[in-house]
């Protein structure tokens, strides 16, 4: 009897109830299926009894790469119809396709992710021609939306459909590889059968080739054997070229390795096996509607799948109904108004396109078109998201996300309990018990200096660098310069959590080896980026991987040369610097090769900053590098090579260029202020006693757009010189001089430069802020709180601009005579100017 195919489109209810009345019907001795051939011994591991969707996550890790994949699985997956019922109806069931670690798999985190890219062009046509938006609004049509009672015919549409998208689309190298690997197994099932039936379940990308691949065919075509390609593989088809190249394109890894399960009967292929020296597995990990979801960005996912669930278990108006109910529910609880007449006006809507579109009732698409419709006065920026695939976008309108999340539903997967978890998840139980860290919702507050609380803080800081959740961290030092001695971890429960410490068992056995694993990807990941790489120095000492540090500070000091940013390079000196200079508790406090890499950066930095010019915005970034050189040079000299002088020359040299931006002039003058007796700006004599704070910051003011970013710099290395005590004697007191200078700056003037004197203000702490608030009203005479004056209704620059809305308009008011008697008009129109402000 002839292989019957069924292409399906994955997570499709009418695909799955086309699997499984197909297999009622066919009575098939054996059901193919795409999916993880190595998994063919642990079929009855998949049918335990979970809670679905679950996922195979699989992993592999060898010198050369590391891949990570999933193949979900929901109740209305036709891959898990073809299981369940094949299995239900005495059918012998085997997957069919690569293992997820092989070469072919590379590129794709997602085994049922086909690449819908290649066959765009076919897919628009059809679009066109039956007047939709989207692939997933023709599926709808073509499908999803009349119900089981459309289902006659489907499988001749599904196939019309399929090859017109696959159609001459040369696929790549990965794909053929897999089709030529499915194909002989379709061929030495077929041997096996005799004259029972087959039936093959795939991706309909996948159909016609297969169909092509195993048409008939010399007599030699079922032999057993490694193809050229990989260990296992299939040899093609005679006259199949591109299997052959698909085969002989990527050679695989060599080497043997522990043989993938084989199912019982001669001729079947072998599975690829694991290379030496490589490690790789597979797990179920829970999986959620979430992931699932298209609009989540998910690319093999039909949209909706809460929506889809409904539509499997009760059918197209169950479905409806209760879509429409999680949207009003969902809009109500978030304090947005659902009146029942624009539901009459929905549902009228929607009732009209469906029959516009050719539906015997409404669908999912015509339901939120009449619910988008009846609940959106405004015009949109953008179509609406379901005319497209993809996430949803920033800015996407409050009640179109509702209507998303509402169709996407919050099921979350559950797995048995006797479902086999990779060695970390027990590690991982056992030290959460040992160290009293396994239940309760008090938060964990830890004394670092205290041995047993450093071993909790570092089990949780490794469970945070594999994203495990579980803890979150709420207090503690966040670099080495912090003085910080106590944590606090607050506990919370998730969903998440058994997917993610399943999933980082792809690391390794124990927590430290899969801890220091994904540091170690993170740091060859960061290659070349000095802050990254600093922080992920930082998370190796605090989770006591203290081997990785010799590396990552090599790293960090071979890419000093390469580094043209002072920003990313000044946060790499502050981490190392606070390192080097207090982690005595981590054991790496006066590192060696801390010091090496603290002096080669204060000298970068310096070098970088010098060659800045222009007349940019304040750069935060390399204000801060060059803070990190001035407690380098206070806390680290005598490491240094270059002499305290030497600094103050480079900082002199940058404060009086005219051409360097005003932010870093601002720093350097702080620079040496904040490092004592030194060459002042303006200078350039190599003198000390030059000029003060309150002559610099005259002599800055001449330009009012750069005097807000001048004192960002200023504040950054020096904020003491605004709340100190005033250094040169007879000087005037910088806040005094600044008072007099802002208050003189022109409306406009002091509009213009208010974004940057705010946020050179911003670098005071608050207590520091009362006090300059505190002086100011002093200055002038007045009682008051200081700390009121801190408090603004709204936003000082838009009260700012209100007020001189309010000039203007009484400076128009005025030129045409109209405030000498005041009426309601004059009123109107100050109110109106008022009300623009705020």
């Amino acid at each position: 009897m002839p292989v019957t195919f069924l292409g399906v489109r994955h997570h499709s209810p009418a695909c799955a109830r086309l699997v499984s009345r197909t297999i009622a019907e066919l009575r098939p001795a054996l059901v193919l299926i795409e999916g993880p051939a190595d998994l063919n011994g642990r079929l009855d591991e998949l049918l335990l009894g979970h809670e679905l969707p679950i996922a195979v996550f699989s992993h592999y890790r060898d010198a050369e790469r590391s891949a990570t994949s999933w193949t979900p699985l929901c109740d209305y997956s036709p891959e898990w119809t073809a299981l369940t019922e094949g299995r239900a109806a005495g059918a012998q069931v085997h997957f069919i396709d690569l293992p997820a670690w092989h070469p072919a798999f590379a590129e794709r985190t997602n085994r049922y992710a086909d690449a819908e890219a290649r066959y765009e062009e076919a897919t628009a046509r059809l679009c066109a021609r039956f007047g939709v938006d989207s692939v997933d609004a023709l599926w709808d049509r073509m499908a999803e939306s009349a119900g089981p009672e459309a289902d006659e015919g489907l499988a001749d549409r599904l196939a019309a459909y399929f090859d017109l998208v696959r159609g001459d689309t040369e696929a790549d190298a990965a794909d053929r590889a897999r089709e030529a690997y499915m194909a002989r197994w379709i061929r030495a099932a077929e041997a096996t059968a005799g004259d029972r039936p087959v039936l093959v379940v795939t991706g309909g990308f996948h159909r016609p080739a297969l169909m092509n691949l195993t048409g008939p065919a010399p007599a030699n075509a079922g032999a057993v054997g490694a193809g050229p390609g990989y260990p296992g593989s299939c040899d093609p088809r005679p006259g199949d070229p591109g299997a052959a190249a698909a085969l002989s394109a990527e050679p695989g890894p060599a080497g043997a390795g522990p043989a993938g399960p084989r199912p019982a009967g001669a001729g079947w292929p072998e599975v690829p096996v694991v290379p030496d020296g490589a490690l790789a597995g597979s797990f179920l990990v829970p999986y959620s509607f979430r992931q699932l979801d298209a609009f989540a960005g998910y690319q093999a996912g039909m949209p909706s799948p809460g929506y889809h669930q409904r539509l499997w278990e009760d059918g197209p108006q169950a479905a409806g109904e209760e879509l429409v109910r999680g949207i009003v529910r969902r809009l109500r609880d978030r304090g947005r108004p659902v009146t029942t007449p624009a539901l009459i006006a929905a549902q009228a809507a929607a009732q009209a396109l469906a029959g516009l579109r050719g539906r015997p009732r409404p669908g999912r698409l015509d339901l939120l078109d009449g619910l988008a419709g009846a609940l959106i006065d405004e015009a949109l920026d953008e179509p609406l998201p379901w005319t497209r695939r993809g996430p949803l976008r920033p800015g996407t309108h409050p009640v179109l996300v509702e209507m998303v999340a509402a169709g996407c539903g919050d099921r979350v997967g559950r797995l048995h309990p006797d479902t086999p978890a990779p060695p970390l998840v027990h590690d991982v139980a056992a030290r959460l018990v040992a160290l009293g860290l396994d239940g309760g919702a008090a938060p964990v507050t830890l004394r670092l200096t205290d041995p047993p609380d450093l071993e909790r803080s570092r089990l949780l800081h490794r469970l945070r660098v594999l994203a495990v959740p579980g803890h979150t961290r709420v207090a503690g030092p966040e670099h080495g310069a912090d003085p910080e001695l106590t944590e606090r971890w607050t506990p919370h429960t998730g969903a998440a959590r058994e997917a993610a410490l399943i999933e980082a068992g792809s690391y390794g056995a124990t927590l430290e080896e899969a801890a220091a694993v994904a540091l170690g990807e993170r740091m060859r990941a960061a290659a070349g980026e000095p802050a990254a790489l600093a922080g992920v120095l930082f998370d190796s000492v605090v989770c006591g991987t203290t081997a990785l540090a010799g590396p990552l500070l090599t790293a960090l000091t071979a890419g000093l040369e390469q580094a043209a940013d002072p920003g990313p390079l000044g946060v790499a000196l502050h981490t190392s610097l606070g390192l080097w200079r207090h982690d005595r508790i981590y054991g790496v406090a006066g590192d060696p090769l801390l010091a090496a890499f603290v002096d080669a950066a204060v000298g970068r930095v310096l070098w970088l900053v010098e060659g800045v010019h222009g007349t940019a915005d304040a750069d935060l970034g390399r204000l801060r590098a060059l803070a990190a050189v001035r407690d380098a040079v206070l806390h680290a000299g005598p490491l240094l090579s270059l002499s305290r002088q030497a600094v103050l020359e480079a900082a002199g040299r940058i404060a009086a260029d005219p051409a360097a931006p005003a932010d870093l002039r601002g720093a350097a003058f702080g620079l040496c202020r904040s490092l004592g007796p030194g060459p002042g700006p303006g200078s350039g004599s190599g003198s000390s006693g030059d000029r003060t704070a309150a002559a610099a910051v005259r002599a800055v003011a001449a330009d009012t757009s750069a005097l807000g970013d001048w004192l960002a710099g200023l504040f950054v290395l020096a904020r003491e010189e605004l709340t100190g005590p005033v250094r040169d004697s007879g000087a005037d007191r910088l806040i005094d001089v600044l008072d007099e200078l802002v208050t003189a700056l022109p409306e406009g003037e002091f509009l213009g430069g208010l974004p940057a004197l705010r946020q050179a203000f911003a670098f005071f702490p608050p207590r520091e802020r009362e006090q300059i608030a505190r002086e100011l009203i002093e200055r002038r005479g007045l009682r008051g709180s200081a700390r009121s004056l801190l408090r603004t209704t709204a936003d000082p620059l838009l009260i700012a601009q209100a007020r001189r809305l309010e000039d203007t308009v009484g400076q128009l008011l005025d030129r045409y005579g109209l405030t000498a008697a005041p009426d309601t008009a004059t009123e109107a129109a100050t109110d109106t100017a008022t009300e623009a402000g705020r």
